[in-house]
């Protein structure tokens, strides 16, 4: 059994910094890889950050490379995203995954366990 919670979305004003939460619990054979999408209304799903957790690495979308670091906290079961410098384009539904074995960081399609989102507005 594999659970994601999300949290720490909310209003911000563009320039502003945000800290995302994703709570991990379940089979860690399936949580190696935790992944952040985000979904804009209108928008196809974008990947923008990922972390293998067994080894600490990490990657990320071009688009937001610079401005989002995601980071764990083994000793919390937790995932973050830290945004900085947030813009208006950056407003979406944020969501993390996790997968025990991905093709590709940022592919929704090899993620089999997924949060239910936190929203991002950013004005």
């Amino acid at each position: 059994h594999v659970q994601l919670v999300e949290s720490g979305g909310g209003s911000v004003q563009a320039g502003g910094s945000l800290t995302l939460s994703c709570t991990v619990s379940g089979n860690s054979d399936y949580t190696d890889y935790v992944a952040w999408f985000r979904q804009a209304p209108g928008k196809k799903r974008e990947g923008v950050a990922a972390i293998r957790q067994s080894a600490g690495t990490t990657g990320y979308a071009d688009s937001v490379k610079g401005r989002f670091t995601v980071s764990q906290d083994n000793a919390k079961d937790t995932v973050y995203l830290q945004i900085d410098s947030l813009k208006p384009e950056d407003t979406a539904m944020y969501y993390c995954a996790a997968a025990g074995w991905v093709r590709a960081w940022l592919d929704q399609r090899d993620y089999i366990h997924w949060g239910q989102g936190t929203q991002v507005t950013v004005s």
